[in-house]
C-alpha cells in the first residue's frame, strides 16, 4: 500500500476519491470503462468520495484523489484547495485538469467578451444559484501541488487502471507511452 502521508492507517484498503470540476465527465466515464477490472480493484480500495457514490462530504483524509476538469469557478477553487489539504496523493486526471483544454478556450478571449457574446453583457450573466466564474480558467497545478499527471481526453481506461494498480502496489506509475494529450 502507498504511504501518502503520516496519517493513521484505518484499514488495509487504499482510500480513493474522485472529483469533477469544469469538464465533461469523460474521465469519469473512462474510469467506469475499467469494467470488470473494477471487481479486481474492489478488495484493495475503498471509494470514499466521488460523483459516482453517495458521499456528499469529502473525508478528513484520502490516500489518492483523482480530479478531472479545470478550475473555472470560485467553487472549483475552494474545492480543489480543500481536497488537496485532505489528500495524500493528488492526480490531475485528463487534459482539462492538466492544461485546461476546452474549458480554457475562453482565456484568450476574456470573460467579459465571452459573457457579452453569450448574454449581451457581463452583468447579464446568470448569478443566482450559480458559482462565480473566475477571470481565467486554470489547470489544477497552478493552484495546488499535483503529484501525478494523467493526460488524455479522456485518458484510456487502461491508463487509469494501470495508474491505480501501480499506486496500490506502492509504485509510482511510469505513464510514458501509456497516455498522450487529446486521446
Amino acid at each position: 500500500m502507498i504511504n501518502t502521508l503520516e496519517a493513521p492507517v484505518k484499514s488495509s484498503k487504499v482510500t480513493i476519491a474522485t472529483a469533477w470540476l469544469d469538464g465533461c465527465s469523460g474521465c469519469h466515464m473512462s474510469f467506469l470503462d475499467i469494467d470488470e477490472r473494477l471487481i479486481d480493484l474492489a478488495p484493495l480500495i475503498d471509494l470514499v468520495y466521488s460523483p459516482l457514490v453517495d458521499n456528499k462530504e469529502f473525508p478528513e483524509f484520502v490516500d489518492v484523489t483523482l480530479i478531472e476538469g479545470a478550475i473555472a469557478t470560485n467553487e472549483d477553487l475552494d474545492k480543489v484547495r480543500h481536497i488537496r489539504a485532505h489528500t495524500g496523493l493528488l492526480i490531475a486526471l485528463g487534459d482539462c485538469a492538466v492544461t485546461t483544454n476546452v474549458p480554457g478556450m475562453r482565456n484568450p478571449i476574456g470573460l467579459k467578451e465571452v459573457a457579452a457574446t453569450a448574454y449581451g453583457s457581463l452583468e447579464a450573466l446568470p448569478r443566482v444559484g450559480l458559482p462565480t466564474l473566475l477571470e481565467r480558467v486554470q489547470p489544477i497545478h497552478s493552484v495546488v501541488k499535483v503529484d501525478l499527471f494523467v493526460p488524455g481526453c479522456p485518458p484510456s481506461a487502461d491508463a487509469i487502471y494501470y495508474t491505480l494498480s501501480e499506486l496500490i502496489a506502492g509504485r509510482m506509475p511510469d505513464l510514458s507511452g501509456r497516455t498522450r494529450f487529446g486521446a
